[in-house]
């Protein structure tokens, strides 16, 4: 299938084609068509499946009627849980809208918010925001419902795991009944139809990713190590495997800010992301990990959420996750577009119970490595066998990716085998990644 049978206008199919795609990932080919008919859709989508096309071209598409955008009036409402994420959104939306006289804007936290307003009083067609700042240029009379036509809830699991159900129920009260309703969701847990009764009304359900799967690109590997070791190891894989980008997860903002700290000093080029950072910090720290001005940046997973960095060759879980399906997320930063990648867990022995939860989410066993030097005093206990999964409660409209193209990747299950993985190998860091 190629873009140009989607029924996409020819102003949009010219900016995807100097996008230098051709063919649709699996979402988009779903998402699109679905969006098209003007009904409500539901869409499951892991992080870099080209889930923010799937929404932002047939958004434009049915855009095309209507004049000049009204001061404060918006026409589109795009909802995301964190600052980064609302950014690329707002590039999508700039970017497949530029043969097009749509204006769009961007509002969040952590910056001022008197340019935003000045914006909105412009007129915008399409508005992408945080639910907080959202709320406060409305209770400012600086945003009007009034003209709304569509309401899009990006990344719906995370804003319900970041305590947002409240606000975002505050902004629908607001919102005009009748109108679109896209939501875009990793899953479909149980508090997200919860949430989906409430708001969408017989919606078309698109789900192409097999619930937790992991990028098929990308290989994965467990370095069992004690704890206070973690930062040398690290340290050690960055500098003896010359990796020149590394994006590195760790549980906690202290943590993240401390791993930082500690990689300067030992002479990598390090900065830390997260929501306790301003914003001009993390859009600084972010620029220079994408002009390779840094080589590591240490991230918490809320922060991460939303980063758009091609072609990432690798991630290190520094930590853990205490969600297991945070680990899919995570290695999901990395084996995108096509490309190959590769994401390693430095677990300790108090980990255990972390690690058997992600070993059953993706059902499979990581294959366990002991690096020279850092062999743990305290082992990582074997893994737990794994269980058969529950069945999918929708699996109907599943279907594997089958490669990807705008601002997509593959997504499909796939570990490094559980033969050997708790056998004692042995390796220096090796290799330029």
């Amino acid at each position: 299938m190629t873009f140009d049978q989607l029924g996409l206008s020819v102003p949009l199919l010219r900016a995807v084609e100097e996008k230098g795609y051709s063919e649709p990932s699996p979402i988009q080919a779903e998402a699109i068509p679905a969006v098209l008919t003007g009904r409500d859709v539901m869409a499951a989508a892991q992080t870099g499946t080209g889930k923010t096309a799937g929404f932002t071209l047939p958004i434009l598409q049915l855009l095309h009627a209507g004049g000049s955008p009204h001061p404060h009036r918006i026409r589109v409402l795009v909802l995301t849980p964190t600052r980064e994420l609302a950014a690329q959104v707002a590039e999508s939306v700039t970017t497949y809208g530029a043969h097009l006289p749509f204006k769009a804007a961007v509002v969040f936290g952590g910056v001022k918010i008197n340019p935003q307003i000045a914006k909105l009083r412009q007129g915008v067609d399409i508005l992408v925001a945080t639910p907080g700042r959202l709320l406060d240029l409305h209770q400012q009379g600086e945003v009007n419902f009034r003209d709304l036509e569509i309401l899009v809830l990006d990344e719906a699991d995370r804003m319900l795991d970041m305590g947002f159900i409240h606000d975002i129920r505050r902004i629908i009260k607001l919102l005009p009944e009748k109108r679109q309703n896209l939501m875009f969701s990793a899953t479909f847990a149980n508090e997200i139809r919860t949430l989906t009764n409430k708001m969408l009304h017989n919606p078309i359900e698109v789900e192409v990713s097999p619930p937790n799967a992991t990028a098929e690109l990308v290989e994965q590997w467990v370095y069992p190590v004690d704890k206070k070791s973690k930062p040398a190891l690290l340290r050690e894989l960055v500098v003896g495997n010359n990796w020149r980008q590394v994006l590195v997860f760790s549980r906690t903002k202290h943590g993240a800010n401390r791993l930082a700290q500690y990689l300067e000093k030992a002479g990598v080029n390090a900065a830390a992301i997260h929501g306790n950072k301003s914003q001009g910090a993390r859009t600084r720290a972010l620029a220079g990990f994408k002009a390779g001005q840094i080589r590591v940046l240490v991230a918490t997973d809320i922060a991460a959420r939303g980063l758009d960095i091609e072609q990432l060759p690798q991630v290190v879980n520094f930590d853990l996750p205490n969600v297991s399906e945070d680990y899919v997320h995570r290695i999901g930063r990395t084996g995108r577009a096509g490309s190959s990648g590769k994401a390693y867990s430095l677990v300790s022995a108090d980990e255990i119970k972390q690690l058997n939860g992600i070993e059953q989410v993706i059902q499979r066993h990581l294959t366990r490595e002991y690096i020279d030097g850092f062999e743990p005093d305290h082992d990582v206990p074997p893994s737990a066998p794994l269980r058969k999964p529950r069945k999918p409660g929708q699996g109907h409209h599943q279907k594997r990716h089958t490669g990807s193209q705008a601002d997509g990747g593959k997504h499909t299950a796939r570990g490094c085998g559980s033969e050997g993985h708790n056998r004692p190998r042995r390796r220096r860091s090796s290799g330029n990644n």
